[in-house]
C-alpha cells in the first residue's frame, strides 16, 4: 500500500499542504521545528486516527484556528481509497470526524484502512522502558490488523476504568459490583490475551532470526509473551478479589501484560549492552513490519521519525536493508543520511515542502 497524495489544512504548523509522495523511500530533510515530525504524525493519523505524540488533541490544531484536517488518497491491494480525518474545537470539547471515500464513518471503520509501522526515538526504549511501551506496540499493531481487537480493547479498557474507580473510591467498594465487573471483563480479557499471544509468537520468531543475523549466532535472544493472567481469566479474577478489595487496585488483567526479552537467558533490560538493546529494538520493529505484511498481503507504510540519527552507520544500514521490501516509507532527518539508497528527497522549512 502507498499514499499517492496528502493534504493538510491548519494541522500543527501547516496552514495548507498538498504533496504527492513517491513510491519507495521519501526523505524529508530540514532543521528542527520546521514540520518534519508533524507531517509524519499526520500520515500516521490517516491509518490509526490517533497521534503518536500529542498529549492533547487540541495541540493538533494550528494556533488560533478551530479545525484541522488531514486527507489522503491511498492505493491498497483492493484499489484506490480516499481518507479524511478532522479535529475540531466545539462547545462540548474536541471532536474528531472520519470519512472513507467521501462517506462519514466511525473510528472503528476508519482504523486500519491503511496501515503503518512507526519508529520514533522513544521506541529505542522498548527494551529498557516499562511494560506500557511494549503493550503500546501490541495494541498499535493489532488494532490496525483487526477491528475486533480494537472493539475488545475499547470495551476492556472501559470496564477496567469503571472497576478502578470503584476500588479507588472514598467509600468501601461494593463487593457485588466488583464481581459484576469481573464477569464483564472475562470475555474481552481472554480475547485480548489470545490475540496478543498469537501475534507475539509470530514476531518472536522473526525478531530472533533478525537479531541473530545482525549480532551473530553466539548470542541467543529470547522473546516471550507474559500474559496476566497466564491461565483462566475468570479463575484469576475470582482469586484476586480479596487482595483487590484490600489494596484498592486492579491486580489482574491484560492491562498488566508484558513482552519479555532475554539474551542468553538473562533479562536484556538489566544485563544487555546498549548495542544489544538497540539491535533488539530494531529487530522488533522489522518483525512487526514483516508480520503485518504477511498477515494482510499488503506491506504497511513505514514511518521513521529522526531515528537513524540515533543509530550508528552499521545499524542504520542494516535496518534500512531489512525493510528493503517496503512499498513506501517516509524518513525525517536534519541532514541527508549517508546510508540512504535511492530516494525521493524533500526539503522542509517553515512548513513548506519542496522536492529537491
Amino acid at each position: 500500500m502507498r499514499l499517492e497524495r496528502v493534504r493538510l489544512a491548519d494541522f500543527r504548523n501547516y496552514v495548507t499542504l498538498d504533496v504527492a509522495p513517491e513510491p519507495g523511500l521519501n526523505v524529508f530533510v530540514g532543521p528542527n521545528a520546521q514540520g518534519k515530525s508533524n507531517l509524519l504524525e499526520a500520515l500516521a493519523m490517516l491509518a490509526t486516527g490517533k497521534s503518536f505524540r500529542a498529549h492533547r488533541e487540541s495541540e493538533l490544531i494550528r494556533a488560533d484556528c478551530e479545525r484541522a484536517e488531514i486527507a489522503g488518497d491511498a492505493r491498497i491491494s483492493a484499489g484506490a481509497i480516499r481518507l479524511r480525518c478532522s479535529i475540531a474545537r466545539t462547545p462540548a470539547g474536541m471532536r474528531k470526524a472520519f470519512e472513507v471515500n467521501g462517506g462519514a464513518v466511525g473510528f472503528a471503520r476508519f482504523l486500519g484502512r491503511t496501515r503503518v509501522v512507526t519508529f520514533v526515538p522513544a521506541d529505542l526504549q522498548l527494551v529498557s522502558g516499562g511494560p506500557a511501551l511494549r503493550r503500546t506496540l501490541l495494541n498499535g499493531a493489532l488494532a490496525q490488523l483487526s477491528p475486533t481487537y480494537y472493539r475488545d480493547l475499547a470495551l476492556y479498557q472501559k470496564i477496567v476504568q469503571q472497576k478502578s474507580a470503584l476500588l479507588h473510591g472514598a467509600i468501601a467498594p461494593d463487593r457485588d459490583l466488583l464481581l459484576a465487573y469481573n464477569d464483564e471483563l472475562v470475555r474481552p480479557a481472554a480475547a485480548l490475551i489470545a490475540a496478543r499471544r498469537a501475534f507475539v509468537d509470530e514476531i518472536a520468531a522473526a525478531t530472533v532470526e533478525i537479531y541473530a543475523r545482525w549480532r551473530g549466532a553466539d548470542e541467543r535472544l529470547g522473546v516471550t509473551y507474559a500474559p496476566n493472567p497466564d491461565g483462566d481469566v475468570g479463575e484469576a479474577l475470582a482469586a484476586a478479589v480479596e487482595s483487590e478489595l484490600r489494596r484498592r487496585t486492579t491486580l489482574v488483567g491484560p492491562h498488566r501484560d508484558d513482552i519479555r526479552l532475554l539474551v542468553d537467558g538473562k533479562a536484556l533490560s538489566a544485563f544487555g549492552s546498549q548495542g544489544q538493546q538497540r539491535t533488539a529494538v530494531l529487530a522488533l520493529k522489522v518483525a512487526e513490519y514483516e508480520v503485518m505484511r504477511t498477515r494482510t498481503g499488503d506491506a504497511p507504510i513505514l514511518l521513521l521519525d529522526d531515528v537513524l540519527s540515533e543509530l550508528d552507520a552499521e545499524r542504520a544500514s542494516g535496518f534500512l536493508g531489512a525493510v528493503g521490501g517496503y512499498e513506501q516509507a517516509f524518513l525525517t532527518a536534519t541532514d541527508l543520511p549517508q546510508a540512504i539508497g535511492p530516494a525521493a528527497v524533500w526539503a522542509i522549512r517553515a512548513a513548506a515542502v519542496t522536492r529537491c
